[in-house]
């Protein structure tokens, strides 16, 4: 049966799919064809150049910076607003019904759109539920706890933060915040040392 399975896992690398297919099969945010065919051929979130989840909502890819193994809304029901920039490092995890917001209304004149920027780091975790609210900044090794509102930053990471607005509720031990790599680094359907040329062709982050 291995004879077999190696076989066809052989056959799948040959087709540039099925060769993201199999070396993000590990991964975190692995690319299915199911989220392949829900984006590129029934066009949900088909501009975005990540793996999406047909409830989500991704708009204005163009301006979302997503690192390696990060695909915002992979997880259902999130809403991932790019109306201003968004930066979100490496190896960070979006759970599902998450929110990033970068841009917001006008206090007096709702019509009016004031863009800002929201940059997440590497290796953070937004629970689910969680909204980072325009102009957050939050440092590498951040976790945000289930239903937190993000309202202002906390650059220096490491650590746990958590309620309505969020504050800090727990220090993490930085020694033991351990960075780790994927086998095939990918950044969403590209993989990672073409990205840097993708980047400059399409996005504006």
């Amino acid at each position: 049966m291995s004879i077999i399975k190696n076989i066809i896992w052989f056959f799948i690398k040959l087709f540039p799919l099925g060769r993201k297919i199999f070396e993000t099969r590990n991964s975190q945010t692995p690319v299915t064809f199911k989220y392949w065919w829900w984006q590129k051929v029934l066009g949900f979130n088909k501009a975005a150049y990540w793996p999406v989840h047909f409830t989500s909502r991704v708009s204005s890819p163009k301006n979302i910076y997503a690192g390696v193994d990060t695909c915002p809304g992979y997880m259902n029901n999130c809403y991932i607003q790019g109306l201003g920039k968004i930066y979100i490092g490496d190896y960070t995890q979006i759970a599902p019904g998450v929110g990033i917001i970068s841009s917001n209304h006008d206090l007096y004149n709702s019509t009016i759109q004031v863009t800002g920027k929201v940059v997440i780091g590497k290796y953070c975790w937004l629970g689910m539920n969680s909204i980072i609210l325009p102009d957050v900044e939050l440092g590498d090794f951040t976790v945000v706890a289930a239903g937190s509102v993000v309202t202002k930053s906390f650059p220096e990471g490491h650590c746990v933060i958590g309620g309505v607005p969020a504050r800090v509720i727990k220090q993490l031990d930085r020694s033991k915040c351990l960075p780790f790599k994927n086998d095939n680094e990918y950044n969403g359907y590209i993989p990672t040392h073409k990205f840097e040329a993708f980047r400059k062709k399409h996005l504006t982050v």
